[in-house]
């Protein structure tokens, strides 16, 4: 039954070549024998297939070529945009030096009656109990303990310590600091003290029972004591505190200069 079986799929495959051949030699067009159309049938798929696959490398080829270029198109996109945003750091640099060197001038200009050093804060301790800041100059520049420190907008402070390179400045709103001032306008002499509830905000006392105090008049140096020349803004009368007893009545001064936003400053050389 085995051999049976195995002639009967040997018939069927022969019966299928000669299917494969009859089909081929009813497609023959007569010019060409029956090996060329047959050989043709066979072989020009294969060369199809290398053709195409040949195509399929070139282009791959091409690809890559076109990633290698734009690999280094980028890179060169790279390179010009660090050499900008350099260019950009440069501008910005200048323009913050420009911008520093305007307010060095208009603050020699605003204070030309004085003799004058410039310099910067590089450090600010303002914390509820210290309200000190540390500035770029020293000994080496001709400041010296106790010299006046100014601001744009006003009084900042005096120096209280020195080095060959840096100043440490009391500012008028430490809680230890006490200013003699006066009223702009009547020009009676009062106390501005530092306080711990606001770090911008003075405390003007030993206000004389006599002087009109108003909301919104100006503040400023006595030239009493010794230490402040007189003449130089410290702020504004925001609220003047009535009490029982006139002589113990008080105002609250709110200071021209912005200690937070404080980056120069002049010392006066007496």
């Amino acid at each position: 039954m085995y051999k049976e079986k195995k002639k009967g799929v040997w018939g069927i495959i022969l019966t299928i070549f000669i299917l494969i051949i009859i089909v081929v030699i009813s497609n023959n067009d007569g010019e060409n024998s029956f090996l060329e159309n047959f050989g043709s049938k066979i072989i020009m798929p294969i060369q199809n297939g290398f053709t195409f696959l040949a195509n399929k490398i070139g282009g791959n080829e091409a690809y890559f070529a076109d990633m290698d270029k734009l690999k280094e198109e980028n890179e060169k996109l790279a390179n010009r945009n660090k050499e900008l945003e350099k260019t950009l750091k440069e501008i910005e640099s200048i323009k913050t030096e420009n911008e520093t060197l305007k307010e060095y001038l208009g603050l020699t200009e605003k204070y030309k009656n004085y003799k004058t050093i410039p310099g910067d804060v590089i450090n600010k301790d303002i914390s509820n109990y210290s309200r000190t800041i540390t500035i770029n100059i020293g000994a080496k520049d001709g400041v010296k303990k106790d010299m006046t420190v100014i601001a744009e907008e006003g009084l900042v402070g005096h120096v209280i310590s020195v080095t060959d390179n840096t100043a440490k400045v009391q500012t008028i709103i430490d809680p230890a600091s006490s200013v003699s001032t006066m009223l702009s306008t009547t020009k009676e002499a009062i106390v501005s003290k530092g306080t711990l509830e606001n770090k911008q905000t003075l405390k003007a006392v030993y206000i004389p029972t006599e002087a009109s105090v108003i909301q919104g008049d100006g503040i400023q140096t006595s030239g009493l004591g010794g230490v402040y020349p007189k003449g130089i803004h410290v702020g504004t009368i925001r609220k003047v505190i009535d009490t029982e007893n006139l002589t113990d009545r008080y105002a609250l001064v709110d200071v021209a200069v912005d200690f937070n936003k404080l980056n120069s400053v002049l010392v006066i050389n007496q």
